[in-house]
């Protein structure tokens, strides 16, 4: 339920403080008098489109503030807790708060924590229905659907307990498709290992086999110096005449 609305600078309004009683309340006025600037305001407070022209003049920036009471077991509790903005006691306000500057940006808050627009609006369509003409057309609207069916079917305790489960179950599905992952990778490592250990095996290294092949290896370098070495002398001691050209 809204209690209270806190408007600083937005279009002809430059200070105004908005307390709510519990119950109906009923804002009347003449054409002009400012009734759509109220409503222009919770809706930015809501996170509706923000626009440098509701920024009053001479002001540097708009800003609107609407605090809620809700439950305990409200339903908008659970989707702060998956944002990490739960509240520390579910009995203070839940405070909707959004600034606009002159140049036509926004920031959103929740609880003084900042927050993108679309959390705001999400958080939003759980504490405020605004009914305008043709309104009826929202109800095509496939979003809206479950949340109707929920209020209508399902208590906001049981509602709570499916989503938790729901969220612990992805949760688990993500950590069984990583230890799958897990166990694919040392499958294909163990076929590696074995296969070179096959190879290994194919190859039949000897005790000091790498120092034998070295020895054989300088003893065939040494062989072919001497035989280079046979050959220059050869040369040099046969004549001229005889050489092969």
């Amino acid at each position: 339920m809204l209690r209270h609305l806190s408007i600083r600078d937005v279009v002809l309004i430059e200070r105004l403080d908005l307390a709510l009683a519990p119950g109906l309340t009923v804002l009347t006025g003449e054409t002009g008098a400012g009734k759509s600037i109220l409503l222009d305001s919770l809706g930015l407070a809501l996170g509706d489109r923000a626009s440098a022209g509701l920024v009053r003049a001479g002001a540097e920036q708009a800003s609107v503030a609407a605090s809620f009471e809700i439950a305990v077991d409200h339903p908008l509790h659970t989707l702060l807790e998956e944002q990490g903005i739960a509240l520390e006691d579910r009995d203070e306000p839940l405070v909707l708060r959004r600034i606009v500057t002159t140049d036509g940006r926004s920031r959103a808050f929740i609880n003084d924590q900042p927050v993108g627009v679309t959390l705001m609006r999400r958080a939003a369509a759980f504490l405020v229905e605004i009914q305008g003409q043709h309104e009826q057309m929202g109800l095509a609207d496939q979003s809206t659907h479950l949340d109707l069916l929920d209020t209508f079917g399902v208590t906001p305790a049981l509602r709570n307990d499916c989503a938790r489960t729901y969220r612990a179950w992805i949760e688990a599905t993500a950590l069984l498709a990583a230890a799958r992952a897990e166990m694919a990778e040392a499958e294909r490592e163990e076929e590696w290992l074995r296969q070179s250990a096959d190879d290994l095996a194919a190859l039949a290294p000897q005790e000091n086999e790498e120092n034998d092949l070295a020895a054989l290896r300088q003893d065939l370098q040494q062989g072919e110096r001497r035989g280079e070495a046979i050959a220059a002398a050869l040369a040099d001691l046969t004549p001229r005449d005889r050489r092969s050209t």
